[in-house]
């Protein structure tokens, strides 16, 4: 399918490895032009290169932390105008309640809320003037079904979509839609780093901690960076201009929900 998008310019963030490199393949195959960001400029420069020689798109790489003011100053001031904004971060630390301080949520919410919701400020004016623009917002499906030792992350990801459910109805007069993609475990580094938790608590393997877990999922497997990419493009697409605000699960069927 052919998803009208061949030229625009996207700005997705965390995209060296994991989701947002699996969202950056999909569009750069879309013949989207990319601004790739992520913290560190080995990994960043390498999957840069890479995506440029498989899609033979133009990709800039600015090594930045998306969550600090000064990081995002960088990067917006590197991306310019950009029709597709697609927002990620790494979530906070697993935990139990009694471990949060007041420190550890501000730092959670200005990764995974407040940071995205500056990325959408910066760039849907310009989107809003053109007439045409695309946000898409990777979550969790902790926002459907609260994972209870994530809940820094239940937290700041539940106030961003509360924020996208009122703003993307305000934009979508305009050419604009905002969504958000909500990945079950998929197979990357923050799956390893889960299942390699539970293997240190319990006392068992890294796989047969990785083989309970996908025991819980009914797809029984670990999802793909490219599955959810090509989900990402779509969402891009000129195909897509009539889904607004909606929160969209890729897990495999773990979360057991009617709606």
């Amino acid at each position: 399918m052919d998803l009208g998008i061949r030229g625009k310019r996207a700005l997705v963030c965390a995209s060296s490895k994991g989701l947002g490199r699996g969202c950056a393949e999909a569009l750069a195959e879309a013949g989207v032009d990319l601004i790739l960001n992520a913290r560190s400029a080995g990994p960043l420069d390498e999957a840069a290169e890479a995506i440029r020689a498989a899609h033979g798109v133009t990709v800039t790489a600015i090594a930045a932390d998306i969550t600090t003011e000064a990081g995002r100053a960088e990067v917006l001031r590197a991306a310019g105008t950009v029709d597709i904004l697609v927002t990620n971060a790494g979530g906070p630390p697993p935990g139990m309640w009694t471990d949060w301080s007041r420190e550890d949520f501000l730092r959670a919410l200005d990764a995974n809320m407040l940071t995205p919701i500056e990325l959408m400020k910066a760039c849907l004016p310009a989107m809003i003037d053109q007439g045409w623009g695309r946000v898409v917002n990777i979550t969790s499906q902790s926002v459907k079904s609260p994972i209870p030792v994530l809940g820094l992350s239940n937290s700041a990801r539940a106030g961003l979509t509360g924020y996208v459910a009122g703003t993307a109805r305000q934009v979508a007069p305009h050419g604009v839609t905002i969504n958000n993609m909500l990945p079950g475990i998929h197979a990357t580094d923050r799956a390893v780093s889960l299942d390699g938790g539970v293997a240190k608590a319990e006392g068992i393997s890294l796989d047969e901690a990785r083989a309970r877990r996908q025991a819980t999922i009914p797809a029984r497997r670990y999802g793909t960076a490219e599955e959810f990419g090509a989900m990402c493009a779509f969402l891009c697409s000129q195909h897509a201009g009539f889904i607004v605000g909606q929160n969209i699960l890729l897990d495999g069927g773990a979360v057991n929900a009617t709606l």
